[in-house]
């Protein structure tokens, strides 16, 4: 079994280049919103990542012209000695900072075969749509842009030496404009390099926080380039995927809450009523944050109100006990007939980093009829239900801050 992970001749910003080009998540941004921020900003990866923002606008995100016009502005940037190629595969240390919170990880490549085999595990379903489009924009630029997010359990001797890299200079430490703070520094000596494998080789498992259809098409395309490669050994750079690993005992998780169009056929007294079959209800002066597990806030006609379930409704599933699933399988299914909110267009979904009022605002304006705030799933959580094989229910978790696109690239050699 390959090791768990690699290091990578990374592809970065030149010297000074960084802050003109690192981006946000490709799937952070719509295309307005895209082409907004990239103005005046030549170098900016969302020229990459969003390539239709130098399209006509109006243009299916998936049009052929739209892959081969971010592979073109990514060979661009590569010949103008915009991004530039590390000499000999290396980790990075990569520190993230949001306010008061800093969370310290390291970038490598990850290794297909363990994601392949659940040594990476993931706990969401993948949409072969969402699928499609990453695979081909891999192929199309021969490279992986966006990261995968991957927490792992603490490890005191992996913190020790991202600590002892990171009180070095850094080779970027730049601020976007959202205010994040991103700063990398490249571990390249070899005896560190070492360690550094050897330590996440003895680890049971990565888990996939964020990026899961990320990873299913480096999976994907790793299996297509394989079969066309009749001298493959296994060690081709397709092999692995891009991945920034954290601590879980660092990484925050916001809530991620629930705004429904409609009282499905119910007027607000008779949907309190019944759901008080099921919560403990209780009005709110103000905006009623979850302060635990089992606890919602819910905003309807113009109040706040804090519900809590009974605790005997409280099953010992991993998945099911998930304060997502508690509301889905007590109120929003059986009270606002919402069977998926996967597919379902009457619900949508607000995280957290827009805060309680941005659940008012969709009620009060008439767009919404009732929003549910909810307490943040945990790390344990989360990793207990990959460690079960099971998937959560979408819209779990909001990690942040977000990686940065353009900081490091794994090309496909």
């Amino acid at each position: 079994m390959p090791t768990l992970i690699k290091p990578l001749r990374g592809l970065r910003p030149a010297p000074g280049r960084a802050a003109g080009v690192i981006a946000p998540p490709y799937d952070v941004l719509n295309s307005a919103e895209a082409r907004q921020r990239a103005r005046g900003r030549q170098d900016s990866f969302l020229h990459i990542s969003k390539p239709e923002i130098d399209l006509p606008e109006g243009i299916d995100p998936h049009d052929p012209r739209v892959y081969a016009q971010g592979a073109a502005g990514f060979r661009r940037l590569i010949a103008e000695g915009v991004l530039v190629r590390d000499a000999q595969p290396c980790y990075y240390v990569y520190r993230l900072r949001m306010g008061d919170h800093v969370q310290t990880g390291i970038v490598c490549a990850g290794s297909v075969a363990a994601y392949d085999a659940n040594r990476i595990r993931r706990h969401e379903f993948t949409r072969p749509d969402k699928e499609d489009d990453r695979v081909r924009q891999i192929t199309a630029l021969r490279a992986q842009t966006g990261p995968v997010l991957l927490a792992y359990k603490p490890a005191p001797a992996v913190k020790a030496i991202l600590a002892r890299v990171a009180d070095g200079a850094a080779l970027d430490d730049v601020t976007a404009d959202d205010g994040i703070g991103h700063a990398l520094w490249r571990i390249d000596e070899p005896a560190t390099v070492a360690a550094l494998t050897r330590h996440f080789d003895a680890m049971a498992a990565l888990y996939i926080a964020d990026g899961h259809h990320r990873s299913a098409s480096a999976s994907r395309v790793a299996a297509m380039l394989r079969a066309q490669n009749p001298h493959a050994t296994g060690e081709e750079s397709y092999e692995s995927f891009l991945c920034v690993a954290f601590p879980q005992d660092e990484m925050q998780i916001l809530d991620y809450n629930r705004v429904v169009r409609d009282l499905h056929g119910h007027d607000a007294a008779g949907l309190l009523e019944r759901i008080g079959e099921r919560f403990t209800v209780a009005g709110a002066d103000a905006p009623a944050r979850p302060t635990r597990p089992g606890e919602f806030g819910m905003y309807l006609a113009g109040r706040w109100y804090r519900l809590a379930i009974r605790p005997s409704l409280v099953p010992a599933d991993p998945v099911a006990r998930l304060d997502v699933s508690l509301l889905q399988a007590n109120l929003l299914d059986p009270l606002l007939g919402i069977r998926d909110p996967r597919t379902d267009r009457r619900i949508d979904f607000v995280g957290g980093m827009r805060g309680l009022g941005e659940l008012e605002k969709r009620v009060d304006s008439g767009e919404m009829a009732v929003a549910f705030a909810l307490y943040p799933t945990s790390m344990d959580d989360l990793m207990a239900v990959a460690d079960a094989n099971q998937v959560m229910p979408p819209k779990s978790t909001w990690f942040e801050p977000k990686l940065a696109d353009g900081l490091v690239s794994h090309v496909l050699d």
